[in-house]
């Protein structure tokens, strides 16, 4: 006869899974969106109102709309998330950049826990609901552990599903959907997962099997919808989804672009085992799962900032409706309590329970530059820096751009002086646009990392005659200026290239695996014929596992065939 799990066991399980997720999810801060989440909820706190008209870019209210309804857009970035941002501040000013780390972590591990409490919900068993609750969070470790707003839509939406389940306390989910309003503009998913629970009970009403909290759900799906408007924006945000689908700047960044199925991934095979489990098992499949399923896989596959939705629901999917009945042996519960203190080391190991702010990643030297010399001049930013100088330098100074993506003519113009355009296409070249722009002072790193780009303003401006100087430089950052300060002395203009070298070097000794920034230096050199240094670096990308890359290899090869150069 197989012993029943002890309670003493059952309960140091959940406790060793409880703090792993915890470590899965408290990393050091490094979203560059994060500052100027942060700066918002300071601006909010201290003024007492929304940050809008925008008070920290200068180069907001010189746009245009560049398509039809950009001001809507704009408007709604600028005041959506307001309840979220003072919640951050609030926890920064109580507890540090640590607290911002336990606050993601807490965030992101009850909505964990809320999907192994459903999957419990639904087949009762320990090990089944730990996998949901680990499944959900295969996905969120890995895509989705940066300090935003949305956090709150991912513990809002899991605790809908969850009372959903419940059947009980149906009266929560009005007053969460006011909360969820302030916080993020995913609100209107909770219409959603209501309307799939309503739907299914007329189902079960037509098939004359009556649910007793018909009635209710209908109308916890009417105050919903009700209490959902009582934000800034009221229901602008499906108008402003649908501005979003037409913006040449959203298609632009990486959030907004469906996800690649190729290569398998946690995501991939989440996806393709909830579908294959659901067509398998469709004669037992509750309607509420065919609705929530599908609609959370179609939108997952429109964007990659929905793959979350997936992670929600596929594992409950997966524990409902795979058949278990087997009982372990007692054995296999001392090793389920093994394996969750390995993973907890594993978990460990890869970087947990760090509260702190990753660095090395943000221009902390730089801002520190601008603000002793007192540098107030108009200044051009890239576009990863533009939320931690918002954070360090307003209201001194004022940022050209910023990740909230505020107007598509700016971000033109943009592209335009960060990638050094010539005048050759009928538009004015990068340098005409710095000077219509009247920058005095350039900030900027020099790469896009994930798909190897060199921002070639920066190699463009190395000649010891250009009319601007370089003033500072370290591995995070460099200052061009027209003027240099009083006092401070020009570095020479050809620091440049040592800059890319130190700068790319940092960035492979904390992301390895991002290494296209090699590739391009390599490159680069060839480019100014030194080949030393190209040789270095395509010699350290070709070395590391890297996909076919006919360029680069032609580039390494034609180094040992110098006759030919």
């Amino acid at each position: 006869m197989v012993k029943p799990l002890p309670a003493w066991l059952r309960y140091v399980i959940l406790g060793i899974c409880a703090v792993t997720l915890l470590a899965l999810f408290s990393g050091e801060i490094s979203d560059s969106d994060f500052w100027w989440t942060l700066k918002s909820g300071q601006y909010i706190a201290h003024n007492h109102k929304l940050p809008s008209p925008d008070p920290f870019s200068f180069t907001t209210a010189m746009a245009h709309d560049a398509y039809p309804g950009e001001s809507v857009v704009r408007q709604f970035n600028l005041t959506f998330e307001w309840l979220a941002q003072l919640i951050f501040y609030g926890t920064y000013s109580m507890a540090g950049f640590g607290g911002i780390v336990l606050l993601r972590a807490l965030l992101l591990s009850s909505c964990c826990a809320l999907i192994g409490a459903i999957a419990w919900m639904r087949c009762g068993g320990l090990y089944r609901s730990l996998a949901a609750a680990f499944g959900a969070a295969s996905v969120l470790a890995i895509f989705f552990t940066y300090d935003r707003s949305y956090l709150f839509t991912y513990l809002f939406l899991a605790l809908t599903l969850a009372i959903l389940e419940w059947r009980r306390r149906l009266w929560l989910l009005p007053v969460i959907a006011i909360v969820w309003a302030n916080c993020h503009g995913g609100f209107f998913l909770q219409w959603i997962a209501v309307g799939a629970y309503c739907l299914e009970a007329a189902w079960l009403r037509y098939r004359r099997k009556p649910q007793a909290n018909e009635r209710a759900l209908w109308i916890t799906l009417a105050a919903c919808v009700v209490a959902s408007g009582i934000n800034p924006n009221g229901y602008r945000v499906l108008q402003v989804l649908y501005y979003f689908r037409r913006s040449f700047l959203q298609s632009k960044l990486l959030e907004w672009q469906s996800p690649p199925l190729l290569p398998p991934s946690v995501f991939s095979a989440l996806l393709f085992a909830g579908a294959a489990v659901l067509i398998w098992r469709f004669r037992r499949v509750r309607l509420a799962d065919w609705l929530l399923f599908a609609a959370f896989a179609a939108a997952a596959l429109m964007a990659q900032r929905n793959m979350f939705l997936v992670a929600f629901w596929a594992p409950v999917v997966l524990v409902t409706y795979v058949p278990w009945n087997r009982a372990l042996p007692a054995l296999a519960h001392y090793s389920a309590a093994l394996a969750a203190c390995l993973l907890l080391a594993l978990a460990v190991s890869r970087g947990a329970f760090q509260f702190r702010v990753a660095e090395w990643r943000f221009p902390a030297g730089a801002a520190d530059f601008l603000l002793t010399h007192h540098v107030t001049s108009r200044m051009f930013n890239t576009y990863e820096l533009g939320g931690y100088l918002m954070w360090r330098l307003y209201p001194e100074e004022r940022v050209f751009i910023d990740g909230r993506a505020l107007s598509e003519s700016v971000f033109g113009d943009y592209a335009r002086i960060l990638y050094n355009h010539s005048s050759s296409d009928g538009l004015p070249s990068g340098p005409e646009v710095l000077d219509r722009y009247n920058i005095q002072t350039i900030v900027m790193n020099t790469f896009e990392y994930a798909e190897g780009l060199v921002y070639n303003l920066a190699p463009s401006l190395w000649d010891q005659d250009s009319k601007w100087k370089l003033v500072y430089n370290d591995p995070q950052a460099l200052i061009f200026m027209r003027e240099p300060p009083p006092g401070v002395q020009p570095i020479p203009n050809n620091t440049v290239f040592s800059h890319m070298e130190d700068e790319c070097a940092v960035h492979l000794q904390h992301e390895p695996k991002v290494l296209l920034c090699a590739r391009s230096l390599g490159l680069v050199f060839a480019r100014i014929h030194d080949s030393t240094r190209e040789l270095k670096w395509l010699n350290y990308y070709l070395s590391q596992p890297h996909v076919k890359d006919p360029q680069a290899e032609a580039a390494y090869s034609q180094l040992f065939a110098p006759q030919k150069r």
